[in-house]
């Protein structure tokens, strides 16, 4: 959406005080204006006099329930286009069918993350599309010499899609990382001289003049104290600034590693652009999505795939959502390619999590080591995003619509499941561990046991 768009409002109908704000300040950040509604009832006389852009709506209320509520609303034609999103601690498809056919347009978990809120929003395009946003901080990327008689890959993603933006590199986010860390660190010194220099002309300003007469009988002035007392003074604002420093340089980092898990993303399109050939060329995520749609054999005269299809594979890397963004699109292109060609059967999405050598700590959060670490110096080896959640929770929302549609659509002829795989199931061997070993050796075997893998049956 190219054109500014107004001050959108919500409308979150919650009994609970303290969801109501904490939504409340997710949605305040995308500039929404927030009304709240501590039950259903007065949701609905609301909007008798008020026309929200979306509704937020809680499952479970005294009174009248969401389900009663999202009815009631979807039976009056003065409100029934408004788009409600509900949100409940009840997982399964059968929660999110009965709220489907009742009119939501989807579920959210009860611990409602900003980007789950953030998803939401763009796709009921209340705030204006983020892949629009100005990258002009960034240099392009430059083709590597050795890459001269390779296909040119700036020139198959600028044929993918003209308005995408500059693809970032690695090296790039790394030279910015750096020019911020002396900025900051030439920040502190300065803000140091300055606050001692203040500090040695207020004493200065402050001692009375010496009196003749009183010279002899006035004791002697405290010298080492008032310099300690200055020395400490100085000390404490200079540690003011140094932390206030850190904790930007820290989001700054974090900023960074989001960054660099966008790059990868984009090296991965690129990579299937490339190896689809120049007459196979779409626009981003659906690049990815019809080659991964293309490798699935062809189905039987029976309306079922040969039961010896070997799985289709889709690395992704640390940090980064396993069905999020390009490869959700990829499984929804082919579920639904399956679906309109009549087949029967079971689309199994495994989910692998490669264990990466990390280096950090659980207050600050863990990175990947650099290359030339040891092995041995690595504070953990694993992935603590991912051992931190529940099977549940690492299956997106998204991914859920998309199978109790598929479901429903095809009356259970075709079925879309999605689990963790078996760590023990490697698609690289991790190097044996010796006390040469270094981060970057294993790591990349960690980055491809990073994985999900399809398979059809």
């Amino acid at each position: 959406m190219g054109a500014v768009m107004g001050a959108k409002r919500a409308l979150i109908v919650d009994d609970s005080r303290s969801a109501r704000l904490f939504l409340a300040r997710l949605l305040e950040k995308y500039e929404l204006d927030v009304d709240n509604a501590e039950n259903a009832e007065s949701a609905i006389e609301y909007l008798t006099t008020h026309r929200p852009d979306v509704i937020f709506m809680d499952h479970l209320m005294p009174g009248m329930d969401g389900f009663q509520a999202v009815q009631a609303i979807k039976n009056n034609p003065r409100t029934a286009t408004i788009p409600i999103m509900m949100y409940t601690s009840q997982e399964g498809e059968l929660y999110l069918g009965q709220a489907r056919a009742l009119g939501a347009v989807g579920v959210l978990p009860k611990q409602i993350k900003q980007a789950d809120v953030s998803k939401v929003l763009y796709q009921l395009h209340l705030v204006p599309d983020r892949r629009r946003g100005d990258q002009s901080s960034f240099t392009p990327v430059t083709a590597p010499p050795e890459a001269a008689e390779s296909p040119d890959l700036a020139a198959i993603a600028a044929a993918a899609d003209p308005n995408a933006p500059a693809v970032l590199t690695a090296a790039a986010l790394r030279e910015q990382f750096a020019e911020l860390r002396r900025a900051l660190v030439a920040g502190v010194d300065t803000q140091t001289d300055r606050i001692t220099a203040e500090v040695r002309a207020l004493l200065l300003e402050s001692l009375p003049p010496p009196s003749p007469g009183v010279l002899a009988s006035r004791p002697p002035i405290p010298w080492g104290w008032v310099v300690a007392s200055a020395a400490l003074a100085i000390a404490f604002l200079s540690t003011t600034f140094w932390w206030r420093n850190v904790k930007q340089l820290n989001q700054v980092a974090a900023q960074l590693t989001q960054l660099q898990n966008a790059v990868a993303d984009q090296e991965a399109a690129l990579a299937a652009l490339t190896a689809m050939g120049p007459g196979s060329r779409r626009n981003g995520a659906g690049a990815q999505g019809g080659a991964l749609a293309e490798s699935v054999p062809g189905v039987t005269a029976a309306g079922r795939l040969p039961s010896d299809a070997k799985p289709t594979v889709m690395p992704y890397p640390y940090g980064s959502e396993a069905l999020g963004s390009i490869r959700l699109e990829a499984v929804r292109q082919l579920v639904y390619r399956l679906a309109k060609e009549n087949v029967r059967g079971v689309v199994d999405i495994k989910t692998y999590v490669g264990r990466f050598c990390l280096v950090g700590n659980s207050i600050d959060g863990f990175s990947l080591a650099p290359d030339e670490t040891l092995f041995a110096k690595c504070d953990v080896v694993g992935n603590p995003a991912e051992d931190a959640l529940p099977p549940a929770q690492r299956i997106p929302l998204a991914l859920a619509n998309i199978a109790g549609d598929i479901r429903h659509s095809t009356h259970g002829a075709l079925q879309v499941q999605s689990s963790m795989g078996n760590p023990a199931v490697l698609a690289v061997q991790y190097p044996p561990i010796s006390t040469d070993l270094t981060a970057g050796e294993w790591n990349r075997a960690a980055s491809a046991n990073n994985r999900v893998e399809i398979r059809v049956r």
